[in-house]
């Protein structure tokens, strides 16, 4: 199998480091996370470089590029620890709204090519522990024939910073998906800081007038879930890149007993591991974003299978780096505390290694076990 990048790829890969590079610095991020964690103007920067549109089809203003550019994006965005909802804007959102009718599509897409609007999926709820099949948002009839939403969906990224919801309701025939405005009447959001420097908001819902978006809502809705696990794999991978690095450049200035610690053989096997933790999980990255593309089956079961790698991985080497710094590595002004905060809050994004697990164990009856 070849898996070398095209030159367009490698190209993209390129624009986006020197992006990060020349503006976004560790001090940006730090002093995003402490006012709060509102990360629309990195949104707008982003739209600059065209990468909001990444995943919109061209004629609606994007660029339509697919999986693999996806992954190439987010893997330089996690090596930046850059802070701004990417995967929830740029590629769950368009991927949610591809089935909506044309009028929804021609209102919100290009808005989201040119970076004016950002759309987020409010789907998870207290309860659900992960399962995108356990709603319990309602959707009714109005008398007009339109709908209205009435529930609370929690840790919806960016809430408060969003100008739309994707939000998962079900009524009599079903799941369905709707969009709902954020100045919608009956719509209140609570925003918040999350552990990573970031923003969460509760979203409540009281006879919230919505647009449909998708009638087969499950199946739409456990795609877009997908594309998100890949993203955050390949994010993962970044960071994790990135992290290792830091440490092995810290072994090599600290020192004991008058010589640097990357000499002690002990903490040398210990970076070997994390090495090939770090492997496995790049490896099982690009296997989540080829199987994008396959049957609803084999994608969801190829896809958890990453997950549970990633998952293993992300807190494998998140804290065998961090001890490997010492003291210094849980300090909220070094940089390694903060790629070992995305990590772990990635390792819960769209389920977290027990959910897959589970779920990979369930798709696993007709090969006794073994990966197939």
């Amino acid at each position: 199998m070849d898996f070398e990048f095209t030159d367009e790829q490698n190209s993209l890969r390129d624009a986006v480091a020197r992006w990060v590079e020349k503006g976004f610095g560790f001090e940006r991020r730090h002093a995003m996370a402490r006012e709060g964690g509102a990360a629309r103007a990195v949104w707008t920067e982003l739209s600059g470089l065209g990468l909001t549109g990444l995943a919109v089809p061209e004629d609606h203003g994007g660029l339509g590029f697919g999986p693999v550019e996806a992954m190439v994006v987010a893997e330089e965005l996690g090596r930046g620890l850059v802070h701004a909802p990417y995967a929830q804007g740029a590629l769950l959102a368009p991927a949610l709204l591809a089935h909506a009718d044309a009028a929804l599509r021609d209102a919100w897409l290009p808005r989201i090519a040119d970076g004016s609007a950002l759309v987020v999926l409010a789907h998870q709820e207290r309860g659900a522990r992960y399962r995108t099949d356990q709603v319990g948002t309602c959707a009714g009839r109005r008398d007009d024939g339109g709908w209205v939403l009435a529930g609370t969906k929690s840790v919806v990224p960016a809430g408060d910073e969003a100008d739309a919801f994707v939000v998962p309701a079900h009524s009599s025939t079903g799941i369905h998906l709707f969009l709902v405005p954020r100045d919608a009447p009956g719509l209140a959001v609570r925003g918040y800081p999350t552990q990573d420097g970031a923003r969460a908001a509760e979203v409540t819902l009281t006879d919230t007038p919505a647009q449909l978006a998708a009638q087969d809502g499950a199946a739409v809705l456990e795609h877009a879930v997908d594309i998100g696990i890949a993203a955050a794999c390949a994010e993962a991978v970044g960071l994790m890149d990135r992290l290792v690095a830091i440490t092995v450049d810290y072994m090599n200035t600290r020192r004991q007993f008058g010589v640097p610690i990357a000499g002690f053989q002990a903490l040398r096997h210990r970076i070997a591991d994390v090495k090939m933790q770090l492997e496995l999980g790049r490896s099982m990255s690009y296997y989540a974003t080829l199987k994008l593309g396959e049957a609803p089956a084999a994608r969801r079961r190829a896809l958890s299978q990453a997950k549970v790698q990633l998952g293993h991985s992300m807190r494998f080497v998140g804290q065998q780096c961090i001890q490997l710094h010492g003291g210094i590595g849980v300090t909220d002004d070094y940089v390694a505390s903060h790629y070992f905060k995305r990590l772990t809050v990635l390792e819960m994004t769209f389920g977290d290694t027990l959910h897959h697990l589970g779920e990979v164990s369930a798709r696993m009856q007709d090969t006794a076990g073994v990966f197939a």
